[in-house]
């Protein structure tokens, strides 16, 4: 019998500081997610409280366009107006910009780099836990590459090839690494050595919707 799913019985979002604004211009802004905070409101009114909607008290019109995991914190770009959504959306869809994330996961990875290439599909038993699925899953490929070792983690760069839900960290589970503190799927010495997922998206690039220019922000991860 799997373990039963966790539940969110006390959503308790950081609130300092409550937004934390990397830039802002007449288009875009540019968030750093904390970790515990939903990227937009849960379907139940006690998970109202988001970065959407604490962004919507700022920036009337402000619209989600990706999203990050509940746990994961980083960067995340919402748009100001319509027309601005529409072509940054475009290229989120075409696979058109670029982003990295840094993890901490258990044990020393041996190789130094490598790409994982498993499909995904919904574990519908125990939603919204994910699965390595040959019949029905959906491609799924992460590069990876080791920029540190410890004594019993390794610091990775993780790079995205698809965006399939919760993808870095089952990926992360497959090869015998999960991620520190990863609630849905660490378990052991691996969900206890961290008291938060240990995830953060630390670059993302496009084209800007004003004139097309290749803008790239970063953001350092908080462990």
């Amino acid at each position: 019998m799997p373990d039963p799913m966790p539940k969110i019985f006390h959503y308790d979002p950081p609130r300092e500081p409550w937004l934390d604004i990397i830039h802002e211009d007449e288009d875009i802004v540019v968030f750093d997610k904390p970790s515990g905070l939903l990227s937009v409101p849960g379907k139940d009114p006690a998970l109202f409280d988001s970065l959407q909607s604490r962004a919507l008290e700022r920036f009337p019109g402000a619209g989600t366009i990706h999203r990050l995991d509940k746990d994961t914190s980083g960067i995340i770009v919402m748009a100001r107006h319509k027309a601005a959504h529409g072509h940054i959306g475009k290229q989120f869809e075409y696979r058109q910009t670029s982003k990295f994330y840094i993890a901490r996961v258990f044990g020393r990875v041996a190789e130094d780099e490598g790409l994982i290439d498993l499909p995904l599909a919904t574990d519908w038993e125990n939603k919204p836990r994910q699965e390595v699925n040959f019949e029905r899953g959906r491609p799924a490929q992460t590069r990876w590459q080791v920029i540190g070792r410890e004594e019993n983690a390794t610091r990775l760069r993780l790079t995205p090839v698809t965006g399939r839900t919760h993808q870095l960290r089952v990926h992360m589970k497959e090869i015998g690494h999960p991620i520190l503190g990863d609630r849905f799927y660490a378990t052991g010495d691996a969900l206890a050595a961290a008291d938060r997922l240990q995830l953060h998206a630390a670059e993302l690039g496009f084209r800007h919707p004003r004139g097309g220019e290749p803008v790239v922000f970063r953001s350092e991860p908080p462990f």
